[in-house]
């Protein structure tokens, strides 16, 4: 599993102008939390190589709460940390918090379902 750290906000309007049909995946974490500190060890641990998710991308949104804010707005989800968001030509196909952000639901909701 590679990250692509988000640290500008042009990164979101890049994905969020993305017409190409491929799946990003944004990871939004809280670098001070416990919980988020496990969702992200989780995916990690569990990535699953059938995932069709071309990118995924990082944020720490304590260093970069506007570009979280920026996510929310672009992509019309509820903030919330930790959180995976799934984009598709600009558009959140699936979005996780806490608990639910595990690789095999990702598979589960994105090509099983």
């Amino acid at each position: 599993m590679e990250w692509t750290v988000i640290d500008s906000p042009e990164a979101i309007t890049s994905i969020k102008n993305d017409t190409s049909g491929n799946l990003f995946l944004i990871f939004k974490h809280s670098t001070r939390c416990s919980i988020s500190s496990m969702a992200k060890s989780r995916l990690e641990r569990n990535w699953l190589s059938e995932i069709p998710i071309s990118q995924i991308f990082y944020l720490d949104l304590i260093h970069h709460r506007s570009i979280s804010n920026q996510i929310a707005e672009e992509f019309s989800v509820v903030h919330e940390s930790p959180q995976i968001i799934v984009v598709k030509n600009g558009e959140a196909v699936y979005t996780a918090s806490h608990n639910l952000i595990s690789p095999q639901t990702i598979l589960n909701e994105l090509v099983l379902k």
